[in-house]
């Protein structure tokens, strides 16, 4: 029996194609967009204003496929960290609303680990074992509790984004799309190590906000903590982001988490304005979250205060950025599923 495809992370043009195929007519492909990405609807026979013979044909063909999270689990400043299986075998992920006043961030996983195995990211020590389809990134953004009322989405989940670049840029097509949630990219960022080909399609084909992970400004010590910037120096990502307009419409930052002793002194302050000098962006500071395999260490308030300050004073916007959701493993860094992949190594 031919297993049946997912609604849920096809485009209009696809479930068109798929109408046709079936021999539905035309304007059925609305009604099903409508269904799945406006009405949110959890399964076919759901879809009232379609025919039951039509909805029988959808049926022996399609699911919507969505899947609840197995677990959610509350923090006690109201962030929740939700776990959810995915389509390769005893593999999950992880995602992480976090509410504010008037907004409720999503933060997004592209990947099943990470390829990327920066030091201090607990989910570069799952290693790597799959990207998420179109389906599995959108079930996030559907299946997460209080769905209706996210505000924002950041893909600063799980996973490399410009690793998984086209299922991750079909997702956001799907987010921004007229038939879909018509949501304004303004209202979605990227964030990335910056895989400098990806990176180039990036901002050539989207307008979502764009942040950088860069946690050194010398390259020789990015190296040690981030192993990706021998392939993509972060002084060539730099030369990129120079030929792009950030006064307008897109916003750039540049996240860096502070280490105790090993970034946090005035001279990486110094040499930080200089990499950065130009180019119209926002600082956030990171507290680190330590864990049990790694000898980093975070750096303290005052320490973290003065940077700020300092990079403020260059005329930076800049914020240290507050922790949330560090008592349920669901801070930034934090995100890993290895005791439930059966990786009893590293207990997070």
């Amino acid at each position: 029996m031919e297993e049946k495809q997912y609604l849920l992370g096809m485009t209009l043009a696809e479930i068109k194609e798929a109408v046709k195929e079936l021999g539905l007519p035309k304007f059925t492909a609305l009604q099903i967009a409508d269904w799945v990405y406006v009405k949110r609807v959890t399964s076919i026979d759901e879809m009232s204003n379609i025919s039951l013979k039509n909805r029988d044909i959808l049926n022996s063909r399609f699911d919507i496929g969505r899947v609840n999270p197995l677990e959610v689990q509350t923090s006690t400043d109201g962030t929740k960290k939700m776990l959810f299986a995915t389509h390769h075998n005893n593999k999950f992920i992880e995602s992480v609303t976090i509410p504010e006043s008037d907004r409720l961030t999503l933060c997004v996983s592209s990947q099943i680990g990470c390829k990327m195995n920066c030091a201090f990211c607990l989910t570069g020590r799952m290693g790597f074992s799959g990207n998420l389809s179109t389906n599995e990134i959108l079930n996030q953004v559907y299946a997460v509790p209080d769905a209706e009322n996210l505000s924002n989405i950041v893909f600063m989940g799980m996973g490399e984004p410009l690793d998984n670049y086209d299922n991750v840029m079909k997702a956001i097509e799907i987010l921004t799309a007229d038939y879909a949630l018509a949501w304004s990219p303004k209202r979605i960022t990227l964030s990335t190590i910056g895989i400098l080909p990806k990176l180039k399609r990036f901002l050539d084909e989207s307008s979502c906000h764009l942040a950088i992970s860069l946690h050194s400004p010398l390259s020789a010590q990015r190296k040690i903590i981030m192993p990706a910037e021998k392939t993509y120096p972060i002084e060539q990502i730099i030369d990129l982001l120079h030929n792009y307009d950030w006064t307008h419409q897109r916003r750039l930052s540049f996240e860096y988490i502070m280490f105790a002793g090993v970034n946090d002194s005035s001279v990486y302050a110094r040499r930080l304005v200089k990499l950065l000098s130009g180019l119209s962006c926002r600082i956030n500071l990171i507290r680190f979250h330590a864990f049990r395999e790694t000898l980093l260490q975070p750096s303290d308030e005052e320490t973290m205060i003065k940077f700020r300050d300092f990079l403020t004073s260059k005329g930076f916007i800049c914020t240290i950025r507050a922790s949330r959701g560090e008592d349920i493993f669901a801070a930034c860094g934090m995100l890993s599923t290895m005791k439930k992949n059966g990786d009893k190594k590293i207990m997070s």
